[in-house]
């Protein structure tokens, strides 16, 4: 991808695009991806980094969600499975098979939980990824070392998918670009444009970095902002009812050996009813999460207090070791865009997790809800929504049989395999330029030619983009992140041709940011 490239498409103010895409996260790339598969000219902007928000907070599952499933949620299930599936087939350097113990204290647990999981396995018929079974306390304890042995009975494995949720967007921005649509991130909505009739007609959009105003046309417009998604309604029409209940979720994440072993932990019933879970993720352990119903969205969300306290105590009562907010690596928030319902709900898991689909009188579609795994299916069912705004049928949808860029059955070792098959273009710039083959920092694997491949190839133009989302860093140990940052922001100058003064600037906003996300 390059930014500069794609902000030239801009300048031709009297091409009209198909499908203009507002929002850079899971749901709109899922909607770029379905119309550029369906030979519709695409542009997406995105206001600040790709997966910014809530697309790069999540608890790194690919599931079809074992709580929906107790809930009754069947049809929501049944989708995530089958797209799950797809997604671990189409991104394979992504994503895959995790799984997952839940460690039994009673025998009805036992029942329950055999039963269900044997029902998960059905649900998701030939796309299963592995089989339920109960093991053994021995075992258990084995899998799970640093698990609470006393009143263990044993535990019931099932498995499910595991990802890199930022990596994910930043390839799928990358698939849809390579196909032919115009992917653009700092790029914000300043107006929307419409006829004398008040239909939508396209879009006024400022380039945040060089500060120009550019206007283009669509044929359709689609608003997939997430949880900021009544901004864009309420610029459509002001006098527009709130649709997104923002929920926040936090994650802490600790070293690996507060678990130990290979294998996720699921805590399936929290003392407020939920479920928690404890992930192995790129050599630390995330532990997660909550579910806050906050009025106000924010692009940057802070975890509460009481949030931290509840995920330490309720770690604490199956872990040996109990954490304590000194062990905490990082801490990260994220806001989801659940639908409001009706008459609105102060239980955030009475709130449907399936996506909705507005279409506006002006035309403007408007995409809320929904989760990650789903992301290509809500792609899909809003670009069926082109007919109803135009007039003109799409071709069928073939999104769901793209590869995802850098998709490999064979990736890389390591921490290399995130980029798949594009793994060995990095170590190509190592032997181009060795001093690129330094760590940016001791306790990590990341190299200082992923940087410049980041600037290169991935569109990051500030020091968060790499530290948060293309080397993860920042969510991963936030000290060791700000230790590393002048590192960064050093090589990302001498790329993008900047100044010290950019570089002091740029250290400012990156310890602005990161430092939410330590404990103090």
């Amino acid at each position: 991808m390059n930014r500069e490239e794609n902000i030239n498409q801009l300048k031709d103010s009297s091409r009209i695009w198909d499908v203009a895409v507002i929002g850079g996260g899971s749901s709109g790339l899922g909607v770029a991806l379905d119309a550029i598969s369906r030979g519709l000219s695409v542009i997406l902007v995105e206001k600040a980094d790709f997966a910014k928000g809530t697309s790069s907070r999540s608890t790194k599952l690919v599931h079809g969600g074992v709580r929906y499933l107790a809930q009754g949620d069947v049809a929501l299930v049944l989708e995530a499975l089958k797209e799950r599936g797809r997604l671990l087939k189409n991104a394979a350097h992504l994503a895959h098979d995790q799984p997952f113990i839940i460690p039994i204290y009673t025998l009805w647990d036992r029942l329950q939980y055999t039963v269900g999981l044997k029902t998960y396995d059905w649900m998701a018929g030939k796309l299963r990824i592995g089989k339920s079974r109960w093991i053994s306390k021995e075992e258990t304890a084995n899998r799970l070392p640093q698990i609470k042995k006393e009143g263990l009975m044993g535990g019931v494995v099932y498995h499910d998918g595991q990802f890199d949720d930022a990596r994910l967007a930043v390839a799928i921005a990358q698939t849809a670009d390579d196909a032919g649509a115009c992917i653009l991130n700092y790029t914000k909505v300043s107006s929307l444009i419409k006829n004398e009739e008040g239909k939508l007609q396209g879009l006024k959009v400022r380039d945040e970095l060089a500060k120009k105003t550019y206007p283009l046309k669509a044929r359709m417009v689609v608003n997939a902002t997430g949880v900021f998604a009544d901004k864009i309604l309420q610029m459509d029409q002001p006098e527009a009812r709130k649709m997104i209940q923002p929920s926040q979720g936090i994650h802490l994440v600790l070293d690996l050996d507060f678990l130990g072993g290979k294998d996720a932990l699921m805590i399936p019933k929290t003392r407020d009813g939920r479920v928690l879970f404890a992930v192995p993720w790129h050599g630390k352990l995330v532990v997660g999460t909550t579910d806050t119903l906050r009025e106000k969205a924010k692009l940057e969300p802070e975890a509460l207090q009481g949030e931290i306290d509840f995920i330490l105590e309720t770690a604490a009562g199956y872990l040996a070791k109990a954490p304590t907010r000194a062990d905490v690596k990082a801490v990260f928030a994220g806001l989801r865009p659940l639908a409001r319902p009706e008459e609105g709900s102060t239980k955030t898991k009475e709130i449907s997790r399936s996506h909705k689909i507005i279409l506006s009188e002006s035309g403007l579609v408007t995409l809320t809800g929904g989760k990650w795994t789903t992301f290509r299916r809500m792609g899909e069912d809003t670009v069926d929504y082109f007919e109803k705004v135009t007039g003109s049928k799409p071709a069928e949808s073939t999104s769901a049989n793209m590869f995802i860029n850098g998709n490999t059955n064979q990736p890389a070792e390591g921490h290399w395999a995130i980029y798949g098959n594009q793994a060995q273009l990095i170590q190509d710039l190592m032997k181009e330029n060795p001093k690129w083959a330094d760590k940016i920092h001791p306790d990590f694997p990341y190299t200082q030619a992923e940087v410049v491949w980041a600037v290169r190839r991935e569109m990051a133009v500030k020091v968060e983009d790499v530290l948060s989302r293309r080397i993860r860093m920042l969510i991963l140990d936030a000290q060791a992140a700000m230790d590393t940052a002048p590192d960064v922001a050093r090589i990302m100058a001498q790329e993008m041709g900047k100044d010290k003064d950019w570089i002091a600037q740029e250290l400012l906003d990156f310890h602005k940011v990161a430092s939410k996300y330590l404990i103090r």
